[in-house]
């Protein structure tokens, strides 16, 4: 939550990671609500990063492309080796990283996508978008997606006192305006040893949401 001190990585084994995807295997189906969908997953700096690799799993065995994106926070919570493995695909880290070289502003990624999905995302990502800034590789990425074409959903997850702050509301207020979805965060235990509002949605929860803002959009 918020900007990140120590490093509370999450370096899943080979053997970790073949545990992921097995997790998924059984609800593998054929959803042509995912199959060949380009999805770009921008993930900032929290511990809950570590929801998304399931998320990211089961997008790409439903046939889903699959572009991460990860914001320097990101990660200090989970290495973006974790995200290439299970997306089969290359992992944005840097606005100044130009894996399509001939698309330095990361122009062409956003607009070939069928759907962004930003999980988790912290309060001072949600600042960011409110705002217009594109100062990190997820920001960047999500300033050049065309909001009435493409959905954008935003799934917040911090503290329960960050969440309930005026200035968090406003930006809430102001994304859903702009035409951001949002996925609501659940009630429950937090990383700092409280109960409350602001835990990131389970990922079931946000694969259904990507799932139906897809079927509304196309």
């Amino acid at each position: 939550m918020g900007r990140v001190q120590p490093r509370i990585a999450f370096d899943p084994t080979p053997s970790k990671l073949k545990s992921i995807a097995r997790k998924n295997s059984n609800s593998k189906t054929s959803d042509e609500r995912l199959n060949d969908r380009r999805i770009i997953v921008g993930l900032t700096g929290g511990i809950a990063c570590y929801k998304i690799a399931n998320v990211v799993s089961a997008l790409a065995q439903a046939g889903a492309e699959v572009t991460v994106a990860m914001t320097h926070g990101a990660t200090q919570f989970i290495a973006p080796l974790t995200f290439q493995a299970l997306s089969g695909r290359p992992v944005y880290t840097s606005q100044w990283e130009h894996i399509e070289s001939s698309d330095p502003q990361h122009i062409n990624l956003a607009r070939s996508a069928d759907l962004m999905l930003i999980a988790p995302c912290t309060m001072d990502m949600l600042a960011k978008l409110a705002q217009g800034r594109a100062d990190d590789v997820v920001s960047l990425i999500a300033s050049a997606v065309d909001l009435k074409r493409q959905p954008t959903l935003v799934a917040p997850s911090m503290n329960e006192v960050m969440w309930k702050q005026r200035s968090t509301q406003r930006n809430l207020e102001q994304l859903e305006k702009d035409g951001f979805e949002i996925i609501p965060p659940g009630v429950g235990w937090q990383a700092c040893r409280t109960e409350g509002v602001g835990r990131l949605a389970e990922p079931q929860d946000i694969l259904a949401a990507v799932k139906a803002a897809l079927s509304k959009r196309h």
